[in-house]
């Protein structure tokens, strides 16, 4: 692993009164001015850049003043799940009279609006169809909706292919001629969009004149929970609404099923981060919809009894338990496909496959493994009816849907189907077709990237003097984000003594160690360490990468350095 300076612009800007390493840090991260710092409602990019939000208002307001049956389509990942929430609740909200969801489960129907999640949509009789999270590459399915009569709005924030879905109105930032300025919006950010218009729209009809204004505002919690857990790119746009969602949380005014996730996982909703949203409430979330069915956990976001979301919140931990167990194994077998490959002799591009692997877990293994290995990496799943369902992960400078598309395009019927983002893609082909696709892959990330591109990296912020490893730093650190994919949680790096180790858990590194200086003494914890390494004590000095954070501990709040990266000096 090489620790290489985070770059610098060669001039920083001023950002107001700031101290001069949060200035540094900012600076970093590609902050240009002090309004980007500006987390408030009013500073969100306007909803009339939008193309197609104004078509997608007039079918709401239709099916709201003629109390239409509305039905929306999620999908089965924690932004669909939280885009699903926000679309039933928002309507609700905004005074629609029927509101339904429907997700599609991950084993019987795939991804997205499909012509067989149309039928079982039919069975519901609605009048309007809404995507969210999906459907910009559903062509098939928005035709097999409309010829069935239904109207059909669809929302999503994938990358489109050659054809767009012939629907009543698309709402996607990354569709063709959009010219809204954050390409980042999850899902579950576009259908939030997609209520603000609406609010607006009803607003100047004058459907408030004898009513309070409904509050959208409330779905903030599930809008930033969405986002971080989908790993969006957190520009400024997105940070204003990962920050207000937050603070919702932190106020005590979060949705009962969010609460209840954070109960259960032993979390204090007052001191919750962004990153807890990553690695704490998203897997929870997600672990319905990679093991059985993602209704759970839309039912537990959805509920306004706190006992019944505690019940269903329990039922999701044990499914993370569950899910963590699978993946450990998967892994195991993983690596006992590539251990006796020498490093220099392995694919610069992976494709990993086992007949006995869980479908719902392979892009996590996609993800382990990729950052084992510091290369793109696609896991398959048997899906049955001769084909495999693949789950890639990329790493930087290296975009994965885009290269999926050149691997398709250079081999007809390869590949049945495939979408995605730059860091992240799904896709289906036939079984027989594995090996020569993973030839096809490996070929594609040669073309793209040198050997150099193919080892960790890790970009710090610098060193920490003795005198800045003090609560204060790091209680502003934690608060100076919301930190996420684009917007790093500052890193910092340094040699250290090492006074104390221990193994806790099954596989985290518990340390105490000594300033370089030997003045100041400090905690730190390093998770998942190679067990064949730690501890060794023979090792004096260590070379860490480091997040300052703030451990609290009956009470009492103390320095502790998380540590990203630990290696013997």
């Amino acid at each position: 692993m090489r620790i290489d300076p985070r770059p610098l612009p060669a001039v920083l800007p001023f950002l107001g009164e700031l101290p001069p390493l949060l200035t540094r840090l900012y600076a970093a991260r590609g902050v240009q001015s002090e309004a980007e710092l500006d987390k408030s409602l009013a500073r969100l990019i306007p909803y009339q850049q939008l193309k197609g939000i104004d078509a997608a208002v007039d079918l709401l307001v239709t099916a709201l003043e003629q109390r239409q049956r509305i039905l929306i389509v999620g999908d089965f990942d924690a932004d669909g799940a939280t885009a699903s929430t926000v679309g039933t609740l928002g309507l609700r909200l905004l005074g629609a009279a029927h509101v339904d969801y429907l997700v599609p489960n991950r084993f019987e129907y795939g991804y997205g609006l499909t012509p067989e999640i149309v039928a079982v949509a039919l069975q519901r009789e609605p009048q309007l169809l809404i995507t969210v999270d999906n459907g910009i590459s559903s062509v098939e399915g928005v035709a097999a909706a409309k010829a069935a009569g239904l109207q059909v709005l669809v929302t999503d924030h994938h990358l489109p292919g050659d054809e767009l879905p012939a629907a009543d109105a698309i709402v996607n930032p990354n569709q063709p001629g959009c010219t809204f300025p954050s390409k980042a919006l999850a899902g579950v950010g576009v259908i939030f969009y997609v209520l603000m218009a609406l609010r607006a729209r009803l607003r100047s009809l004058g459907w408030y004149d004898s009513k309070p204004q409904p509050n959208i505002g409330e779905l903030l919690d599930l809008v930033a929970l969405g986002s971080v857990a989908d790993v969006v790119p957190l520009d400024a746009n997105n940070r204003i609404l990962v920050h207000q969602g937050l603070e919702r949380i932190r106020a005590g005014r979060a949705r009962p099923g969010i609460k209840a996730i954070l109960e259960v996982a032993k979390r204090d909703h007052a001191r919750i981060t962004s990153t807890d949203l990553g690695f704490i409430l998203g897997p929870r979330l997600n672990a319905a919809g990679r093991l059985d069915d993602m209704s759970l956990g839309i039912e537990c976001l959805l509920t306004t009894d706190f006992a019944a979301a505690r019940e269903m919140a329990a039922q999701l931990d044990g499914m993370n338990q569950d899910r963590k167990s699978i993946e450990q194994g998967m892994q195991r077998e993983a690596l006992a496909q590539l251990k006796d490959l020498p490093i220099e002799s392995m694919p610069y591009g992976l494709c990993l496959f086992d007949p006995e692997w869980h479908q719902g877990v392979i892009g996590i293994l996609a993800s382990r493994m990729k950052e084992r290995y510091f290369r793109p990496t696609i896991a398959f799943a048997d899906a049955g009816d001769g084909l495999l369902k693949g789950s890639g992960r990329s790493v930087q400078g290296f975009h994965i849907r885009d290269a999926l598309a050149v691997v398709a395009s250079q081999h007809p019927n390869l590949i049945a189907k495939y979408g995605g983002h730059a860091m992240a893609a799904g896709l289906t082909l036939p079984k027989a077709n594995f090996p020569l696709f993973a030839q096809a892959f490996d070929a594609e990330v040669r073309r793209q990237l040198r050997e150099e591109d193919l080892t960790g990296r890790l970009l710090s912020d610098g060193t920490l003097a003795v005198e800045e490893f003090h609560l204060e730093l790091a209680r502003a650190l934690r608060h100076a984000g919301p930190w996420g994919q684009h917007f790093p949680e500052p890193l910092f790096h340094g040699v250290f003594q090492l006074v104390e180790q221990r193994v806790v858990g099954e596989r985290h590194l518990k340390v105490v160690l000594k300033s370089e200086c030997g003045s100041v003494k400090l905690d730190g914890i390093a998770f998942g360490v190679d067990r064949e390494v730690w501890p060794n004590p023979t090792v004096r000095w260590v070379e860490l990468a480091y997040k300052l954070d703030v451990n609290e501990f009956r009470g009492n709040e103390t320095v502790q350095l998380m540590i990203a990266h630990i290696e013997p000096r």
